[in-house]
């Protein structure tokens, strides 16, 4: 991050101290203790699991800052509010769906649908020969001549 702002790092570390109150580094765990707290109320990942997604070390280290912050273990604060699944009041799988990228970069269909439409029946004895031969009469140009 200072490299980022063009500072060195302790001069970047006092002024974020000043400008936050607290150091870059506790900042930063600050920030991974709460992740940590809102993934125990709104997953039903292990602990360990938990600690691995906020990105810490050591589940041991984890479990004592945890405590230091919360006043409990992260076991602990899970059990004292309600279950993950009491807060979903529609279905995982609408919730799941919900959840999922808009902006896919997966396509089946590499035409628009009306060219996919226009080319369906180009076969023969489709339509689309039928229509060439009435073409072909209104014309004046009889099929298999060298119309």
């Amino acid at each position: 991050m200072a490299a980022a702002a063009a500072l060195s790092p302790a001069h970047f570390s006092r002024c974020f101290k000043a400008a936050f109150g607290e150091s870059p580094h506790q900042y930063l765990l600050t920030r991974r203790l709460e992740r940590a707290a809102a993934l125990l109320l709104a997953t039903d990942w292990t602990v360990a699991a938990v600690g691995v997604a906020v990105g810490v070390r050591s589940i041991g280290s984890f479990t004592t800052s945890f405590r230091r912050m919360y006043g409990m273990t992260p076991q602990a604060y899970r059990d004292a509010h309600p279950p993950a699944a009491r807060h979903v009041r529609i279905p995982r799988c609408v919730a799941m769906a919900y959840g999922r990228p808009r902006n896919r970069t997966f396509r089946e269909d590499t035409g628009s649908p009306a060219c996919l439409a226009s080319n369906a029946g180009n076969g023969p004895g489709s339509d689309h020969d039928k229509d060439q031969d009435r073409q072909h009469a209104v014309l004046g140009a009889r099929p298999g001549r060298g119309a």
